[in-house]
This record gives structure tokens, sequence and C-alpha cells, in this order.
């Protein structure tokens, strides 16, 4: 079925209700509004105004494929010392359930992070038990990383004629014990010729 909805009307209807929560279609021919997702808006690349959008019918009583995003709540305290370093595997899970009980995220508790290497797995995440998780259990949603520092070292490139020459020694140590007294002159340019 093809319908016409005011712009201004769906995006105030999509931007809360996401592809996540239920929306009542009301059509001119319809005693009851329907029951719908939506599931995709496709826009203009130049303009991001909304060309099309596809909402899916839904019957309450049949389960449903969703994508439900992760809302990471409260602070890692392995992060919050500056010892790790939060990485994030995933922004969503796929699941399957009734359409009703979709919800708006699924909470992802950052507390338990409390050393580095430490993960929390698909596996480790509460839901209800009517929400099947269709995402493989193993995969990764956040991950703590070791704060590692790095070093750099720059190196200045040193101009020849830059170059000190000494022509005294200087009380420079060149084996234990023996201290050189005094030092030949050298030529900078005629050292140079030598290594070419």
């Amino acid at each position: 079925m093809s319908l016409q909805v005011p712009a201004r009307d769906l995006r105030a209807v999509l931007s809360s209700a996401g592809t996540n929560r239920l929306i009542n279609l009301w059509v001119d021919d319809g005693d009851k509004p329907r029951l719908t997702l939506a599931r995709e808006v496709q826009r203009d690349v130049t303009t991001q105004a909304m060309l099309h959008v596809d909402l899916y019918e839904v019957v309450m009583t049949e389960r449903i494929t969703g994508e439900v995003p992760l809302a990471l709540v409260g602070v890692a305290p392995v992060v919050s010392t500056k010892e790790g370093l939060l990485v994030r595997g995933l922004d969503s899970l796929q699941v399957h359930c009734l359409p009703d009980r979709l919800s708006d995220a699924i909470e992802v508790d950052l507390s338990i992070l409390e050393r580095t290497d430490q993960a929390i797995l698909v596996r480790d995440l509460i839901v209800d038990e009517d929400i099947e998780i269709l995402t493989d259990a193993d995969e990764v949603v956040v991950q703590v990383l070791p704060v590692r520092e790095e070093i750099l070292v720059v190196e200045e490139e040193v101009e020849p004629g830059e170059v000190e020459v000494i022509t005294e020694a200087r009380g420079i140590e060149q084996e234990p014990g023996r201290v050189v007294e005094k030092a030949e002159p050298v030529d900078a340019e005629e050292q140079q010729a030598e290594a070419d």
C-alpha cells in the first residue's frame, strides 16, 4: 500500500519512535489504527530530506526480528583511573521477540569493568527471557585495553656548519681511568671527503 504523509508530521513521529517503537498509523478507510514499525528511511543525498519510509505492519501475536541499540551506563573504574581505555565493539543487537517487547535500548553496565583486558560479551547482557538475542553470543560489546605510553624520539638534523670542532680535551674519559689530555683538531671538510 502506498501512502502520502505530511513530511513534518512524519519527521516528528520518526524522531520519537525510531525503528523500535510501534507507530499507530491511521488510514482514511480504516476504523482503527494499524500498528506499524518504521523499517527503512530513504533520504536525499544532498539535502537529507526524507524521500521514502517503509512502514511494516505487525501482528501483535507474531514474533519479529529487530535491531535494538545498546546504551552504555555507569563508569568503568579502570577507565576512570586512566589505567584502561574503553573500546566499543557493538552499537546494537539483533533480537527476535513480540512487537510490544522491542525496547528503546538494552543497557550495558560498565561499572563491572575493574581491570584491563576485561570485556563484556553479548552473552553477559541481561534481557527479558521472552527476547531472543540473534547476535553471536561471543561478540564483544565493550572491552578495556591497557593504556600504553609511547615515547616519541625526534632527531634533529644538524647542518654541517653547525658542528662544533673540539680542539682540546675537556677531561673526557675515553677508557675507564684514562683521561685524554690533548686532542688533535679535526677538519670537518676533510672528514666529509674521506667519508664520500
